[in-house]
């Protein structure tokens, strides 16, 4: 190729950014917190990698932090784990404590 035909080709800049970042968010695991009416809040899990069965540990976490939960499937995120309460730093230090994600992988989001 010479000079000129190289000019015609279109160059983008972010191209091997986007799949890094990409590859990243892949990896982490994203703890929020939402409000519903009043005090009353639930906690979302995203990111839960697939080798690891949703329903069992949703059932542990049910009976180790004495809430309620459920499970939410989505096309674009996967299963979302639901829980009743503020719960993203128990279910963080389960994750680390039963090695199924490293602390640097474990996003905590919310106020």
């Amino acid at each position: 190729m010479s000079n000129i035909e190289e000019l015609n080709v279109p160059f983008d800049p972010f191209a091997d950014v986007d799949e890094d970042n990409k590859q990243q968010a892949n990896n982490n695991i994203h703890l929020r917190i939402q409000q519903r009416n009043g005090r009353k809040t639930l906690t979302t899990l995203q990111g839960l990698p697939t080798q690891y069965d949703a329903k069992k540990i949703l059932k542990t976490f049910k009976k180790l932090f004495a809430c309620n939960g459920t499970i939410v499937e989505d096309e674009e995120h996967g299963d979302i784990l639901q829980l009743t309460g503020d719960q993203r730093l128990k279910i963080a230090e389960f994750l680390v404590e039963e090695k199924i994600a490293k602390k640097t992988d474990i996003k905590i989001h919310g106020f």
